[in-house]
């Protein structure tokens, strides 16, 4: 077996955080690596071609900034270098695409929000878990991160 990697749907969530600081600490202490992914919502239609494409533009580029400041902020502390992509999308179909195209993927790692349901992928994911080609971790909202930090 290969490196193993961890997958994360990045997004501005606190839950997404706690489950980008889980898969960092799993990747060094099994010697594997990160890979972020963070989704760009289909954005409704707009009227004006121009305006449309503005929106959009600036939507990617809110999740690129996201994605590489996490990227920053776990190379900092772990040292590891994860693999940022952002696309476009619906997030399930999304999220299946790149495990397709990336069949490394050893564990998709989400965070489950604290309150009330635990959040669309999350909720997706975990319906469909016995379909997915890799591991499903998921990490708890209301985890403390001293307590990520003991059990991964």
């Amino acid at each position: 077996m290969g490196q193993r990697v961890y997958l994360v749907i990045m997004d501005e969530s606190y839950e997404a955080g706690l489950a980008l600081r889980f898969a960092a600490r799993r990747a060094v202490r099994t010697g594997g690596t990160v890979h972020i992914l963070s989704l760009v919502p289909r954005q409704e239609f707009v009227a004006f071609g121009g305006v449309q494409a503005t929106i959009e533009q600036e939507a990617h580029d809110r999740a690129e900034v996201l994605a590489t400041t996490a990227a920053g902020s776990i190379a900092t502390e772990s040292g590891l270098t994860p693999l940022i992509s952002v696309r476009s999308g619906d997030g399930p179909q999304v999220v299946r695409e790149y495990l397709a195209e990336h069949p490394e993927v050893s564990a998709l790692v989400l965070g489950a929000a604290a309150d009330n349901a635990p959040g669309p992928l999350t909720t997706h994911f975990t319906a469909h878990a016995g379909n997915l080609p890799c591991v499903l971790m998921i990490v708890p909202g209301a985890i403390a991160e001293d307590r990520i930090d003991e059990v991964s």
